[in-house]
């Protein structure tokens, strides 16, 4: 009788937590759809209330602004550069930094992390930031959305973990007694075994710059190295009005106005798609990566 009544008590539970899932799946994937729905709607039915879910007057009129802005195209490509090169800097960097200090033959460890973890919570500032990105002459110009964020000390710390939990140290002692140098360690043994924390810094990183605006926002004053996002900002917080003067003149005042917000939808769908499409090559590796520094049984 108790055995059915546990048995019982665990599919009422387990039928609350799917219940529950599924209201927290609708309310995160809703705003997605709608936003999804409303760049190829009619920006009549979006803006009257019609369009609440499925798209309504199927239209590709956003889409065809959008792609005819040089600005987009620019923004794109310059996107694409700061998160490939971006990237590549912060990985090799990150790793650089991480396994010497996850080593327990490194002389004043302990000191150095300590100092490190210290920018977490203390930094120079804002200003500060600036003047040294100018003295070393790298405002407006590709290295300032960079080299200022080359290494995250949280992503940093995330990766030394790693190397501390999962790599066996008498892995690395059996490969120094057979002659092997700190380089080849590195690159035979060491990163051989971390395709998981790589997959998520690689994941951590390239998102961040692809959403970064506001390096770009500091230190950039020419608009032909502004990334993707800071157009896209200033398409939907400052510059809405001038960007849909620019819309093809076969549309009138108030179909301007309209299909500037279907614009501002169809960009948000341009601007996602990258990370959406890399998203699933890292997903396998993502859930171990992220559960480093957990308790283990």
């Amino acid at each position: 009788m108790k055995q059915s009544k546990k048995i019982s008590d665990g599919k009422v539970f387990d039928i609350g937590v799917l219940i529950i899932s599924a209201v927290i799946s609708v309310i995160i994937l809703y705003p997605l759809i709608f936003i999804v729905s409303a760049s190829f709607s009619s920006p009549e039915k979006v803006m009257s209330g019609e369009m609440w879910f499925f798209p309504v007057d199927f239209t590709l009129d956003a889409y065809k602004e959008v792609f005819k802005d040089r600005d987009i195209w620019n923004g794109y490509r310059n996107t694409i550069f700061y998160t490939i090169g971006g990237t590549f800097v912060n990985i090799i960097l990150t790793t650089l930094a991480a396994y010497p200090l996850s080593r327990r033959d490194l002389p004043g460890r302990n000191i150095i992390m300590f100092i490190i973890t210290f920018t977490m919570f203390f930094s120079g500032g804002m200003i500060p930031t600036y003047l040294v990105v100018q003295e070393l002459g790298m405002v407006d110009t590709f290295w300032a959305m960079i080299i200022p964020n080359a290494i995250a000390t949280y992503n940093l710390i995330v990766m030394r973990t790693y190397f501390q939990t999962s790599i066996p140290w008498e892995l690395q002692e059996a490969a120094m007694i057979d002659g092997c140098s700190n380089w080849k360690m590195l690159w035979k043994v060491i990163l051989p075994l971390s395709k998981p924390i790589m997959a998520v810094m690689l994941l951590f990183y390239a998102v961040g710059h692809w959403n970064a605006f506001f390096n770009a926002l500091i230190y950039l004053r020419d608009d032909k190295l502004y990334p993707l996002q800071l157009i896209l900002r200033e398409i939907l917080l400052v510059s809405q009005a001038n960007i849909t003067d620019e819309v093809s003149s076969e549309f009138g005042l108030d179909e301007k106005m309209m299909l500037g917000e279907s614009i501002k939808y169809a960009l948000i769908i341009v601007a996602s798609i990258p990370v959406l499409v890399m998203y699933p090559f890292v997903q396998k590796h993502f859930v171990k990566g992220v559960m480093i520094g957990s308790i283990k049984g």
